[in-house]
């Protein structure tokens, strides 16, 4: 008999050689930089492909889970007339949802919000080139959520409709069930009422993100998915009856896009005195605005805000904001070649 190291025993089972990974010479750096490093395996294609888009995937399945939950409470509690929950439900849906799609996303940030990574690439520094990328992702995540749950409630939906091929709109049938998928306005909303509404929660959504992310104030480190639960519960609870608080581009247009596509017809831009736009607009400004505010009133970290002229010397490049870029590059080069 030999043992594991190939000497000869004198008795007992046979002991084979253990998998290499485990052995006690194996070098770990290189597995661990193998299994990093799609260029380890270059006869497989997808990890390469999957390390390239690793962070759009990210986003796609971020917002997929947000809409699944999301769009999924808004099914059940219309289609059961109230049954099987009510609007806290919805509240709690929501709120599930966005605390699940970044636990799935943190690889990309979790952002899940066109309106959020344009923040953070105005006060965060987040590659703008990114910028497109990750908004078509979020986008196509949330069309793809809400056909998979009208697949799951096509059934219920014909016979609350009334029929396989009645799909109606808010505003238009009394049993229209569009508002499963993306937002519509209360019908005494005004355009100004409606912008209003969806800028103050993106606001309040920005502000609080970047409450829970800036250690230099109290922060939730590993809890902010939870934060982020209670952020969305407490917008929808407090300001959501009046427009749905889509306060997200790809929740909102994406889902229309879908419900437009399965059968529902123009009536899902027309809604609402074409109120489409306005979840496509207003979370921007609001978002915009949500940063700006807690970087001049409470972040003392970097920001553009932090800069001569509130940052607004990048508009400009003969404002002296700019000498005082290239001072501040040096005094950081200076740090890093002294650490």
């Amino acid at each position: 008999m030999r043992d594991r190291t190939g000497s000869a025993s004198s008795g007992g089972p046979p002991k084979y050689p253990p998998y290499a990974e485990h052995g006690p010479t194996i070098d770990r750096s290189a597995t661990a930089e193998a299994r990093s490093n799609p260029q380890s395996h270059p006869q497989l294609v997808w990890p390469r492909v999957r390390h390239a888009i690793r962070e759009p995937l990210a986003e796609f399945m971020g917002t997929f889970i947000l809409i699944m939950f999301g769009d999924g409470v808004v099914a059940q509690v219309t289609l059961s007339n109230g049954e099987a929950g009510d609007y806290q439900s919805i509240s709690w849906g929501w709120g599930l949802g966005v605390m699940l799609g970044v636990y799935c996303s943190g690889i990309s940030g979790a952002h899940l919000n066109p309106a959020v990574t344009f923040a953070n690439c105005v006060f965060r520094k987040f590659p703008w080139k990114k910028f497109p990328a990750y908004m078509l992702a979020q986008i196509l995540g949330a069309m793809a959520a809400a056909f998979v749950v009208y697949g799951n409630y096509k059934s219920a939906i014909t016979e609350f409709e009334g029929g396989p091929n009645i799909r109606t709109v808010p505003g238009y049938s009394e049993n229209a069930t569009a508002g499963i998928f993306c937002t519509y306005p209360q019908p005494f909303m005004t355009t100004t009422g409606q912008f209003f509404s969806e800028f103050v929660a993106s606001t309040l959504l920005m502000f609080l993100i970047y409450a829970l992310k800036d250690d230099g104030n109290l922060g939730a480190g590993n809890l902010t998915p939870l934060g982020l639960f209670f952020i969305i519960f407490g917008i929808g609870a407090c300001f959501g009856w009046e427009t749905g608080y889509a306060i997200n581009l790809a929740r909102d247009f994406g889902p229309r896009l879908t419900s437009y596509i399965l059968g529902y017809g123009t009536n899902v831009f027309r809604a609402g005195n074409w109120y489409f736009w306005v979840p496509c607009v207003s979370p921007f400004l609001g978002c915009t605005f949500g940063g700006f505010l807690y970087d001049l009133l409470l972040f003392t970290g970097e920001s553009p805000v932090n800069t001569p002229y509130l940052g607004l010397w990048r508009l400009w490049p003969g404002w002296r904001g700019w000498e005082w870029e290239k001072e501040l590059g040096k005094d950081r080069m200076t740090k890093d070649v002294e650490a």
